[in-house]
């Protein structure tokens, strides 16, 4: 089928929707969407939490009737089922008009959403329950149903969401897509059972087919009195708490049908049936965009991909990863549970053709690529998506793994999978938890088979990971916040601790174990919040091939990781490569078509990043110019080794006058991240100056001479210097110092050189300008727009407004008590400062907050901002919320 419809003006409306495309007025009757529901009519199952807990008399075993993973079937005329994955049972039935909009998926989807609070919350069914059941496995061994949990608790014992039952009680193992409907196949005991789900004259019939075996088996139907029922082919009972069926031992197939009556319908379950032929291909048609390649001159350029918005079936796009088969087509999971092809990510980018190939999953943030086969990671856990009908659509799901927890907290998102050695996984699991699950927040290893997962690290808030697949080393960004003083680099390692804990689940500095500091930290002011990490394997990207580089996400940039294995510990050194962004990157990896790094991300309103576009695609491309990026930044006992990969001028390298550096500390505290310390305790940084400056004898390196080093939390240098030939570059680079090396010349390449360090007197910090323009300079570059708008817009802002705040009255709680202050200029520059005083009421349990910006900023600087506050009482429209649209899109 074939369109090949121009879309030049919808794709300038579409193609990168905005987080400023949302109306003002958003009163239901006037929200304006480009995309049709989120819940698609024709598609047989979506995946979703469910609260569907009843909690009023006779029907106890339904007050915690809560299924973290589940496969909500879309069955018609109205009627859904969802069945819970781990515990192989029928959650609910009903009738209405699907589930209430609660998942952060349905709720952000359109573009008036926002991100969901975060917490123990699920979306409900919506209509009349014809059945449920309670928190027991669905099937039995055995012919006397046993109506509790056998699987091993959470450390809270009352957590529902405590992953898959044991394997020799069950194991869901996958959805087989049949024509307009789906066929769940799971094993009980080692039985294999197959069972589909319709909707028909009146009833939903449940029809299952039964492979031989050796034992009884029991199917608990229903809690009991809820529904009436007709059975075919199988034993009905009613022990006076549920309704449940037993399948007697056999030696051939055994079929039976269960009916739950939803209209007034005297007629009883048919035979039973199961579809049969092929699936049906559901999307033929693609979608075909390019790219708008950079015209930088810079050694590592951005090239922005247009992605496929709009589409045939109005879907909103939104993706969190890309990952690459071996002929180097793209695979790209969407938060909304579809995962796309894209084929032609090559040279100029000009016919990108883009495929739907499967949906149903639950929020897929990240996927993996093994023997060429597709693994994606979801909520319910990591799916092997296979095609065996050769029309480019899975047609089957099998579920590879869920041999993990998994809760209905919205912030326990499946954060990344990445490939170890031996054919194993590495995955991250969102933290920020309220409660206290099993694998909330951690980093886990998933064996070959995906039968095991074992612990790594735990305590993240929200860790995402790279994993070296020669090494099978495991690093993990975190987030800013509260007991995350700064963003972390961490090696993840031997099940440690790594910090996060929540006040309400934990206790207040209750930490369960020592803490294990990060390989680095890096200043909130460069990326409040890491993401994850790819390393560069059979790139072709001159210095940073085989090298692993750091996604950072409030300020979308990518970082060049310099490991340093010389001292007691692994150390780590960060300098960026490039922030060219237009969009907010999450994760990425090599195209082996041209050996350049794509990389996919998208935000939510709400999540805080500094540019407005809510998603993308890029291609970081490795232009062949002459690259002074740092290969290496070593502290030593004397000062510090910085290594190029070119030669550097002589005269400025050997000028102390051309680096500057800078030491501080944090504290690790139940607030939101941290102020800036100098060493003596006080709010501020310590700046150093440099004693004396060498040049190596290739040329290629530099020694900086520093008194008196020592370990610091966060270290700093800056450096302004030329290459041989005469082309000028700045750069910084920050670490963290754990230990010290001892500094040898003539090893390093420098000679027999005596280090001079008698301390010279440090060049006076010069105050910048306090003018309207430096403190709107100062708003984009600290990350101010990320949370606080400044012109009006209705857009979804983690923090207050900044217009019309100057002098305004505003309701406050101080110490957890609610009163009044005014919005004068000790109010502001307290917030700046101390931003905790005093917290805007309605902000003070988002589980987003200010860190302080002590030590941070200077007095100038504030002062600047004040400036900028005031001045935009009235709105600044300046500041855009609209971004560079993409090329144009066509349907094929």
């Amino acid at each position: 089928m074939n369109y090949h419809i121009l879309l030049v003006l919808l794709a300038c409306t579409f193609s990168q929707q905005s987080l400023g495309a949302a109306k003002k007025d958003k009163t239901k009757q006037n929200r304006e969407t480009p995309y049709a529901n989120w819940v698609e009519p024709d598609f047989p199952f979506f995946s979703s939490t469910l609260d569907a807990r009843i909690d009023r008399y006779p029907r106890p075993l339904l007050t915690n009737n809560v299924t973290p993973r589940g496969i909500i079937l879309n069955l018609g005329n109205d009627c859904w089922a969802c069945f819970d994955v781990d515990l192989l049972r029928m959650a609910a039935v009903w009738k209405g008009k699907g589930i209430t909009e609660d998942g952060l998926a349905q709720k952000s989807y359109h573009p008036w959403g926002s991100k969901t609070r975060g917490g123990m919350l699920a979306p409900k069914p919506v209509g009349e329950l014809v059945a449920a059941n309670g928190i027991y496995p669905g099937w039995q061994v055995g012919n006397k149903p046993i109506l509790t949990d056998p699987r091993a608790p959470a450390p809270d014992p009352n957590e529902v969401g405590r992953g898959s039952l044991p394997e020799k009680l069950g194991r869901f193992e996958a959805v087989r897509l049949a024509g307009d409907s789906v066929v769940l196949e799971y094993s009980v005991a080692g039985v294999s059972i197959r069972e589909w789900v319709r909707q028909i004259d009146g009833a939903i019939e449940r029809s299952f087919i039964v492979a031989p075996s050796k034992m009884e088996l029991l199917m608990v139907i229903c809690a009991r009195r809820l529904g009436k029922y007709g059975f075919q082919g199988v034993r009905q009972l009613n022990d006076g708490r549920v309704m449940y069926a037993l399948v007697p031992p056999h030696e051939e197939n055994e079929s039976f049908c269960i009916s739950h009556q939803v209209w007034d319908s005297k007629k009883s379950p048919r035979k039973v049936d199961f579809p049969k032929g092929e699936n049906k291909t559901r999307w033929p048609e693609t979608v075909v965009t390019q790219a708008s390649l950079s015209k930088s001159s810079a050694t590592y350029v951005v090239d922005d991909i247009a992605l496929p918005n709009p589409n045939p079936w109005k879907r909103n796009f939104r993706p969190g990863d890309i990952q690459f088969l071996n002929d180097g087509t793209g695979v790209v999971p969407t938060l909304d549970g579809d995962v796309w092809l894209a084929r032609g990510l090559k040279n100029s980018l000009k016919n990108i053709e883009w495929k739907r190939f499967a949906s149903g999953l639950h929020e897929p943030m990240t996927c993996a690529i093994r023997d060429d086969e597709i693994y994606v990671f979801d909520k319910n856990g990591i799916w092997r998506l296979m095609d065996t009908n050769g029309d480019d659509e899975a047609d089957v799901h099998e579920l590879f793994s869920n041999a993990f927890g998994q809760t209905i907290d919205l912030r326990e998102f499946p954060s990344t999978i990445r490939n170890a050695p031996n054919g194993e996984f590495v995955i991250a699991k969102g933290g920020q938890q309220k409660t206290y699950g099993k694998h909330n927040g951690s980093v886990l290893r998933i064996s070959k088979d995906g039968k095991k997962a074992t612990l790594l690290g735990y305590g993240f808030r929200q860790p995402a990971v790279g994993v070296n697949p020669r090494t099978g080393l495991v690093t993990s960004g975190d987030q800013e916040g509260q007991y995350i003083p700064s963003s972390p680099l961490h090696e993840v390692r031997d099940g440690n601790f790594y910090g996060y804990i929540d006040d309400k689940v934990h206790g207040r500095e209750k930490y369960p174990q020592n803490i294990t500091e990060p390989m680095t930290w890096m200043p909130h002011s460069v990326n409040a919040s890491s993401i994850s990490q790819v390393w560069l394997f059979g790139a072709e990207m001159g210095m940073l091939t085989d090298q692993m580089v750091h996604i950072g996400f409030t300020r979308p940039e990518i970082f060049k990781v310099m490991l340093n294995n010389r001292g007691l510990r692994l150390q780590a050194s960060l300098s960026s490569v490039t922030s060219d962004f237009q969009h907010p990157p999450l994760n990425g990896s090599v195209n082996p078509n041209d050996g350049q790094l794509y990389v996919a991300g998208f935000q939510i309103q709400g999540w805080g990043n500094v540019l407005n576009r809510l998603s993308g695609m890029s291609r970081v491309r490795y232009s062949g110019e002459q690259s002074t990026l740092p290969e290496e930044v070593f502290p030593t006992d004397k000062g510090v080794i910085i290594r190029f990969g070119t030669t550097i001028d002589k005269a400025m390298a050997t000028n102390p006058d051309n680096y500057s550096l800078a030491t501080w500390h944090y504290k690790r505290t139940p607030k939101y991240g941290s102020a800036q310390y100098k060493a003596d305790g006080e709010v501020g940084i310590d700046f150093v100056a440099a004693s004396s400056a060498y040049l190596s004898k290739d040329g290629r390196s530099v020694f900086i001479g520093v008194p008196d080093m020592k370990p610091v939390m966060q270290f700093r240098i800056g450096w302004s210097l030329a290459t041989s030939a005469g082309r000028k570059f700045e750069k910084n680079a920050y670490t963290t110092i754990h230990s010290l090396s001892p500094f040898k010349p003539k090893a390093e390449g420098f000679g027999n050189i005596k280090v001079d360090l008698t301390p010279r007197e440090l060049a006076k910090q010069t105050e910048g300008p306090i003018t309207f323009d430096e403190g709107k300079r100062l708003y984009g570059l600290l990350g101010c727009i990320a949370c606080h708008s400044v012109n009006g817009d209705n857009l979804a802002k983690v923090g207050p407004t900044w217009m019309g705040l100057f002098g305004s009255e505003r309701e406050v709680v101080v110490n957890r008590r609610k009163t009044k202050a005014k919005a004068d200029e000790a109010y502001l520059r307290e917030s700046i400062l101390n931003p905790t005083a005093k917290v805007v009421r309605g902000f003070e349990k988002g589980e987003y907050a200010m860190p302080s910006y002590a030590g941070v900023v200077t007095d100038s600087q504030v002062e600047a901002l004040l400036l900028y506050i005031k001045g935009v009482k009235d709105g600044d429209k300046s500041v855009k919320q609209t971004s560079t649209q993409a090329p144009a899109v066509s349907f094929e």
